[in-house]
């Protein structure tokens, strides 16, 4: 006798019929679970503890808190030597200008990585490459520490500052697994990590200095910081693959050719220049203000004003939700004018009134950070398969700016004190809202 279960049995045949509809239903389910790269990726294996996570899909609101911070850690690297400069002056034994070439260096070692580095996020493994990136940073850092002269730490700042560029690679990571209704809001939240690490990197450099009584140790305490966020990231981060894999010089081409196509990336290019150089006369030249009389600040005080600063960047966050509703014109010729508007309260008696100069800080970060977020918010609507290239393109021309701004704030220093500071940064800010609003008056 024939067994029913028997492949000629009648539950023989029922099976052969239901099972490939089965198959079907399981290679579905399996291709919708797969991780894709929302901007045209392929599907590849996840980590455990971000295997919910693929472009496009969202961000949970905690994630996106984690990776501002690391944002905001990876591009305090460059920004922990300005607090530091008076005490770098002195153990060296050299003057401010020469002192102010460690921002100059760190400042444009970061423009070659944003060159170089940052575009290879459209083309490798974002995962990996952030990962390799902060190892390098950290060894940097440790040499840093140990720098026996001026003119070794300017170098080794210099080379550490090119793979400290983790902040844009991250910005785009989280813009790219954002959804698009939210991705405004995400990018708002990245950039304030961003530049509440600027910010205070100088007040943790600051109190740490003053109580090991070196600058070294804040080299060698962001060394381990590095470590630690490397081992996070590679935890956290999805291990998703690029669509498609073009050669370096190729890489290199295609961005000058975005560049070149987008008109209105040029011009948010430019924009970001000026800001940040004006931003940046400013942070370099705080320092030596605020050692001087009549403030007399120590190391820790000098630090403290970047949690003035902070409160600014934080501010700005509210800018997001207007760029999502298309409000980002209203929103530039706000900020534009605050930027300027607080070179006004900077320069009143020569810097020596405590209260414009706090407000003339909140209101020149808050100008600032707004208008990062406004720029990128814009540019990142024009080629959702190539936001690596844009962030570095953009970024690019923001920290040129700031190289710009750093070099200038110190011969200005020099030459005509906290006047010609302000002439410097107020007529960069000027010249920012001179051009919108040419460009609003042919629109």
């Amino acid at each position: 006798m024939t067994s029913p279960f028997a492949a000629n049995g009648p539950a023989g045949r029922l099976l052969a019929r239901i099972r490939p509809a089965v198959q079907v239903r399981r290679k579905e389910r399996q291709r919708t679970a797969a991780p894709h790269d929302g901007e045209g990726g392929v599907p590849a294996p996840a980590t455990a503890a971000a295997g919910t996570l693929r472009p496009g899909g969202g961000l949970p609101d905690r994630l996106v808190t984690v990776l501002a911070v690391a944002a905001g850690l990876a591009v305090a690297n460059i920004y922990y030597a300005h607090p530091l400069l008076t005490s770098i002056a002195a153990s060296f034994g050299v003057g401010s200008t020469a002192a102010s070439l460690v921002v100059t260096a760190s400042t444009a070692g970061y423009t070659v990585g944003l060159a170089l580095l940052v575009p290879l996020g459209d083309t490798v493994n974002r995962r990996r490459l952030l990962v390799a990136l902060l190892l390098v940073t950290a060894l940097g850092q440790a040499a840093s520490a140990a720098a026996p002269g001026i003119g070794a730490l300017v170098v080794l700042s210099g080379l550490m500052a090119v793979t400290a560029v983790g902040a844009p690679l991250l910005v785009a990571f989280a813009a790219a697994l954002a959804r698009p209704e939210q991705r405004g809001r995400v990018t708002g939240r990245m950039l304030s990590g961003v530049l509440l690490g600027v910010l205070l990197a100088r007040t943790g450099a600051g109190l740490l200095a003053e109580w090991t009584g070196t600058w070294r140790s804040v080299f060698a305490v962001a060394a381990a910081g590095m470590l630690v966020l490397a081992a996070l990231l590679w935890r956290l981060l999805p291990d998703l693959e690029p669509a498609e894999r073009l050669g370096y010089g190729r890489l290199l081409r295609s961005v000058a050719s975005v560049v070149a196509e987008e008109p209105l990336l040029r011009l948010r290019c430019l924009y970001g220049f000026l800001t940040f150089a004006s931003f940046s006369v400013f942070w370099t030249s705080a320092a030596f203000l605020l050692a001087a009389e009549p403030y007399a600040y120590g190391e820790a005080l000098i630090g403290a004003f970047g949690l003035l600063g902070a409160a600014g960047a934080i501010a700005a966050r509210a800018i997001g939700p207007l760029v999502d509703r298309g409000r980002d014109r209203l929103a530039s010729t706000l900020l534009y004018g605050a930027n300027l508007a607080a070179w006004g309260l900077l320069a009143l008696d020569g810097g020596h009134l405590l209260v414009c100069l706090v407000l003339g800080v909140l209101l020149l970060d808050f100008g600032v950070q707004g208008a990062q977020v406004t720029n990128l918010g814009v540019l990142y609507r024009l080629r959702p398969e190539a936001r690596s290239r844009i962030t570095m393109a953009y970024m690019t021309a923001y920290f040129l700016g700031g190289a710009a701004g750093s070099a200038l704030a110190g011969v200005v220093q020099s030459a005509a004190g906290w006047a010609g500071v302000c002439a410097a940064g107020g007529g960069l800010a000027g010249l920012v809202l001179l051009l919108w609003g040419l460009e609003q008056a042919r629109a």
